[in-house]
């Protein structure tokens, strides 16, 4: 057993220098055949080692990110591939068939087109959909070219009806077949309209991506014989080639379901990974997973859904708005539209591979339709908030419409893009997803997050998922991209403090104890700064003039620079992500010295708020990470960044980039460690002293944390106290319309869901639910003595302790029991969502709080 450990981590040590001196000269399978180990548990093993930071690079990480990605694609796709090729294919065909046309040969012959057609024509190796698109073609052509006495229906009805020169197929290999040519086979749609269809893929997609990326690699690889059939040994030297060129995998050996490549269910089961790292600010809700591949058509399906009613041109309530303007937008809205296509599509082909720019413009046509959809959304909401129609200023800042059109395009890129391993948060350098899209739109990340919040409001029908995914990329933004130099950012920080100086009390940036409700929309954020300072209004109109954020006021020098709306929004929201994670971090390791979170939480902020300059092409996480040590180094508490850095490893959404290579000054990087003793120290060697003396500073508010800026409306929301029972928001039993099965649909089995005007079952389930609310009234009485703490759910789904709910102001008789309150408040939520939802139609969300 020593010896085996000693071998294993001596292929683990070899790997990691071979990856950092670039001298690499074995592949990644021949490493691990060497030393008898699977994919996963070589991943696992490999995060053992890497306890201290310095001990594996950010190179080493970046590859062994790529390899995963890789590893968890072809993984999904195999088993998908062989469960596909059950379905077609009879296992033992009748004896006139030819031995050399068994299920096993097939199979080999099949994968090993598909592997050299992914590695020739797809440069993103982890994009799941694509790869799966590309399988379906592969098995599209060899179904065309296969007798149909060894398929199983409705292939073979598919494959007889064809005829060539006006007679039925024969079902001897070779015999007609040279007569059939390319032109007929490529006419012949039938079989791959039953594949698309079996697997709720799109046809037009799948077949765009047979014509234009398949068909032109079997004519350029010349792997195809005269009959048609891709020649096996030609293949394989072809498919050698590349797996030597890419020193990687080699997915050949999927097909002898070889140990290496077969997951180890303790070290690499993505429902363990999920739950290990889950965001604490995340309810626990476990549903089993559907199979990577289901899940991504799933979701492509449901967004084609909501897209099909969609136009492609703005709708006639559009053109209306726009007509209402002093400037007309029509013209520069089109015109900006049609270029960001040219722009798309050579930017998609650039990063997934030349033959797949029809694909991308399909993808920005999906987005344009979604961008349409919720501008006029948005204009609505703006219209019932202001009682204005006149939305010149808006819809005439090129910046809010590159903004809006950016984050559709994302969301229909975060669709399509879902890989096989969702928990792993790290990005592959080909990888399309956020911030690519920034780089697409040449839009800077800070004016990227103006839109996000008011985007999700006017789309009711996101999914969790796509709310989800949008978060994220809010957070990505206000933890680092917003802070990179060359960001509006800073120019706004620094005319805030210029407005500060002007004032006789210095204005804070934000104050951070403020509970987290504000009314501000898109509009307000890209037409900020908007008010006077000596004005308590909400703001004039969007079509007012205004200044736009991160340009000078055209004042005279004696009036106040005005205060920027999305400057405030976004330190407040800033707090709440640091407080968050800092809180979260403070629990794994210092729960025992609770006095200490206080000075950390004011040090943080104080850095944020004063020492800005810090944050400047650096990660919110590194001056979280700081501070802590800081606090605890000068109150004596033994804490060393191992530590720390080893809790961090475990947050959900890290990258480990973050504390292995940190700015300390021009283009040289270093660890944390370093960071903190030559730059993080020096700047706050005094403050940080301050708090070793008997005159601390004074502490700063703790922020008040909702669960999240983001409710979703297809939760159960649980009622305090109560024990597992849950109200959800009215909705059908499947998430959208025409009969279309939601794969979210809740199946809870211990909790008790009550339906009011349904037929529920019989009295005794009532009974249970009495007993446990009158169990939970000493649990409810307490809660209030101590302020009801928890996190606040939306208010339309908030119970009040008294018996109050508070989203209608309804009260109850003190004789009623608790029970009986709760029914009547769950009666009054349910028939209060019920005529929203009639009246609003698509604009359900669009005015909710958060």
């Amino acid at each position: 057993a020593s010896n085996t450990k000693k071998k294993e981590t001596w292929g683990v040590c070899i790997f990691i220098v071979a990856i950092d001196l670039d001298e690499v000269t074995f592949t990644f399978t021949e490493l691990l055949k060497s030393i008898n180990m699977s994919v996963c548990t070589f991943f696992q093993f490999l995060k053992e080692v890497d306890v201290n930071m310095d001990t594996v690079s950010t190179k080493v990480d970046s590859t062994v990110s790529r390899l995963k990605k890789k590893y968890d694609v072809l993984f999904a796709l195999y088993h998908k591939f062989e469960r596909t090729c059950g379905l077609i294919y009879l296992e033992q065909p009748s004896s006139e068939i030819s031995a050399e046309l068994s299920s096993i040969l097939v199979l080999k012959n099949y994968w090993i087109t598909f592997l050299l057609a992914k590695g020739k024509v797809l440069q993103v190796e982890d994009d799941l959909v694509i790869s799966f698109q590309l399988l379906l073609c592969v098995l599209d052509y060899f179904i065309k070219l296969s007798p149909p006495a060894i398929l199983k229906e409705p292939y073979k009805s598919s494959v007889s009806a064809v005829t060539v020169n006006g007679s039925a197929r024969t079902p001897r290999r070779g015999q007609n077949r040279s007569l059939r040519t390319a032109k007929q086979l490529d006419t012949d749609t039938k079989i791959i309209e039953i594949l698309c269809k079996e697997h709720d893929c799109n046809l037009d997609e799948v077949k765009n991506v047979y014509f234009t990326s398949f068909i032109p690699f079997l004519n350029s690889a010349g792997i195809v014989a005269s009959n048609g059939l891709p020649e096996v040994e030609v293949i394989l030297k072809q498919y050698d080639e590349l797996y030597l060129k890419n020193k990687d995998i080699d997915a050949r050996l999927f097909l002898n379901h070889d140990k290496t490549l077969q997951p180890d269910v303790t070290a690499c089961s993505q429902v363990e990974r999920t739950l290990l790292k889950n965001n604490p600010d995340e309810e626990i809700n476990v549903i089993l997973p559907q199979t990577p591949v289901r899940a991504a058509m799933n979701n492509i399906q449901q967004l084609i859904m909501i897209l099909n009613s969609a136009t492609d041109k703005p709708s006639d309530t559009l053109i209306k708005y726009f007509n209402n303007c002093t400037v007309n937008p029509k013209d520069s809205i089109l015109k900006r539209v049609e270029s960001f296509d040219h722009i798309f599509k050579k930017k998609f082909a650039e990063a997934v591979g030349q033959g797949w720019a029809e694909i991308g413009s399909q993808r920005y046509k999906l987005g344009v339709r979604l961008y349409y959809r919720v501008m006029e959304s948005m204009l609505k909401s703006e219209e019932e908030r202001l009682s204005v129609q006149n939305f010149s200023k808006l819809l005439n800042d090129n910046i809010f419409h590159t903004s809006l059109l950016a984050c559709a395009v994302e969301v229909v890129m975060a669709t399509y893009g879902r890989n096989a391993s969702q928990s792993d948060s790290t990005s592959a350098e080909t990888d399309l997803s956020f911030p690519w899209i920034l780089n697409v739109f040449d839009l800077k990340a800070f004016d990227f997050y103006k839109v996000i919040e008011s985007f999700i409001r006017a789309e009711p029908s996101l999914t969790r998922e796509m709310i989800k995914h949008l978060e994220h990329c809010e957070h990505r933004i206000m933890e680092s991209l917003a802070w990179q130099s060359g960001s509006p950012l800073f120019d706004l920080i620094k005319q805030s403090k210029e407005r500060e100086g002007q004032t006789d009390q210095p204005e804070p940036t934000s104050t951070p104890n403020m509970p987290f409700q504000h009314n501000h929309t898109a509009a307000d954020l890209y037409l900020s700064p908007m008010k006077s300072p000596k004005k308590k209004t909400s703001g004039p109109p969007p079509s007012a003039t205004s200044t736009p954020d991160a340009q000078p006021a055209a004042t005279p020098q004696t009036q106040k620079p005005q205060k920027s709306t999305s400057l405030s929004l976004f330190y407040k929201k800033v707090y709440l992500l640091a407080y968050r994670r800092l809180h979260t971090l403070f629990l794994q390791l210092l729960s025992e010295y609770p006095d200490l979170e206080p000075l950390i939480w004011t040090l943080f902020q104080h850095t944020l708020q004063n020492e800005y300059e810090l944050m400047r092409d650096r990660h919110l996480d590194q001056i979280m990470m700081c501070s802590m040590y800081g606090i605890c180094k000068v109150k004596n508490i033994d804490l060393r960044f191992k530590m720390i850095v080893s809790a961090y490893k475990e947050f959900c959404n890290t990258n480990q980039e973050t504390f292995k290579r940190v700015l300390i000054r021009e283009e040289q990087y270093d660890s944390i460690i370093v960071f903190y003793n030559l730059v993080f120290m020096q700047k706050l060697k005094t403050n940080i002293l301050q708090y070793a003396s008997s005159r601390p500073p004074t502490l700063s508010p703790i922020p008040h944390v909702p669960r999240s800026p983001y409710q979703f409306s297809n939760s159960p929301r649980r009622v305090p106290a109560g024990n597992n029972i849950y109200i959800s928001p009215l909705k059908s039993p499947y998430k959208f319309s025409d009969g279309f099965q939601s794969p979210t649909k809740m199946t809870p089995r211990s909790r008790i869901l009550v339906s009011i005007g349904e037929s529920f079952g019989n009295s005794e389930k009532f009974q249970k639910i009495n007993q446990m609310m009158c169990n939970s009234e000493g649990q409810l009485k307490r809660s209030a003595e101590v302020g009801a703490a928890a996190p606040k759910p939306l208010k339309r789904l908030r119970f009040d302790i008294e018996g109050q709910d508070e989203a209608d102001g309804s009260k109850h008789l003190p004789q009623e029991s608790k029970f009986q309150q709760k029914l009547a408040e769950m009666t009054s939520t349910r028939t209060r969502m019920q005529k929203q939802k009639l009246n609003d139609g698509n604009d359900t969300s669009a005015n909710e709080e958060k």
